[in-house]
């Protein structure tokens, strides 16, 4: 075994072991890797017990530098609870593009109901309302790429 494969398989332990993820499935031929994520918390029912695929670690590190300012995040959650994606992916607000949205700002759901998509590895997976309240803002829009854990919605 090569001392880059050996880093490698450290780096996914580290990640595994991090994220509290359940199981992953490695390809080195592309660096295929797929984690499903073990946490109970997660307000995301997946259709089936996937996760996206994740990327090698460095163009990761790329995207959290390019990310949003965590100043914009507290004034976000200041005006109530910040709904994030459990996952990487493409975000839709409906079912299909002539389909209304799920929710628009100002409604009104209930624990459990849906309120987007978000498609990972030709998957759609439900991403469901944690607890009831009002829908304050939308923080993304439909069709947009969307990382692990970014503020998706404002619930109060």
């Amino acid at each position: 075994m090569a001392q880059d494969d050996i880093a490698c398989i450290e780096s996914i332990a580290k990640i595994v072991s991090d994220l509290d993820l359940e199981s992953v499935d490695y390809n080195k031929d592309g660096l295929h890797i797929i984690v499903t994520n073990r946490s109970k918390e997660i307000a995301a029912q997946p259709v089936i017990a996937s996760a996206p695929v994740l990327q090698p670690a460095a163009p990761i590190a790329q995207a959290q530098t390019s990310a949003p300012a965590p100043a914009a995040e507290t004034s976000v959650a200041a005006k109530g609870e910040t709904i994030k994606s459990p996952m990487v992916g493409v975000l839709y607000l409906s079912a299909s593009p002539n389909d209304p949205d799920y929710v628009k700002v100002g409604d009104t759901v209930k624990e459990g109901d849906v309120i987007c998509l978000i498609e990972a590895m030709k998957t759609f997976n439900q991403i469901k309302a944690p607890r009831g309240g009002i829908i304050r803002e939308i923080l993304v829009s439909s069709g947009s790429a969307v990382e692990f854990d970014e503020p998706l919605f404002v619930i109060e």
